[in-house]
């Protein structure tokens, strides 16, 4: 019996190291980047927050810069559901004003820290962490770019003047979110935000009716 119990312990000892729930882990380093920023989170804050050692951080996913991306690609989300949002809206100007409300409700959630990852987290911007930035520039850009094509479809069929410059107008709409980021930062609650999405939308183009 005794040396059975000896062979278990040694099979513990030997086996593979005990496994952790990877996505709650991801969750919490996401979490992590959002309060503190890329360049300042350290490894010990990281492995402090998602509860596992460096070896395993480092074997679940690879060195700093890739868990800050994979945290990041999370809070972006589904590209593919944004996508589709865009596309199942009833016209542009309605998946703007969703785009931007959602933004002003999540920058000034209790639960999570204020403002956007992806606009807080690589604010710094030394050139330490410059393939970081233009992964983030990317992210930012592809959605840009799926409402560019959202808008031109409205234009297209009428709904916006032709010399409406769909480019310029997705853009509007990016920069009030990355704004809005910097002020719920800076204190701004959520009214406030949202009295900027409501001023905002003014600016759209009149719809042709």
């Amino acid at each position: 019996m005794e040396l059975a119990n000896k062979d278990a312990v040694a099979r513990r000892k030997t086996g593979r190291p005990r496994s952790f729930d990877r996505d709650a882990a991801l969750e919490q380093a996401m979490l992590t980047f959002w309060r503190f920023g890329y360049e300042t989170t350290s490894i010990v804050d990281l492995t402090n927050a998602m509860r596992v050692t460096a070896p395993s951080l480092y074997t679940a996913f690879g060195d700093k810069k890739r868990l800050f991306l994979e945290a990041a690609r999370r809070y972006a989300g589904d590209r593919q559901a944004m996508a589709q949002t865009l596309d199942d809206a009833e016209t542009a100007f309605d998946a703007a004003r969703a785009m931007l409300i959602s933004a002003a409700t999540a920058f000034t959630g209790e639960a999570n820290p204020r403002g956007c990852l992806l606009a807080s987290a690589t604010a710094s911007g030394s050139s330490a962490s410059a393939d970081v930035q233009r992964a983030i520039a990317d992210i930012r850009e592809g959605v840009a770019i799926r409402l560019s094509a959202r808008i031109a479809r409205d234009v297209e069929a009428g709904i916006l003047p032709p010399d409406v410059d769909v480019v310029a107008l997705a853009g509007m709409v990016i920069a009030i979110i990355q704004g809005m980021s910097v002020l719920a930062r800076d204190g701004m609650n959520r009214p406030n935000l949202l009295a900027i999405v409501e001023r905002t939308l003014q600016a759209w183009p009149a719809c042709r009716t």
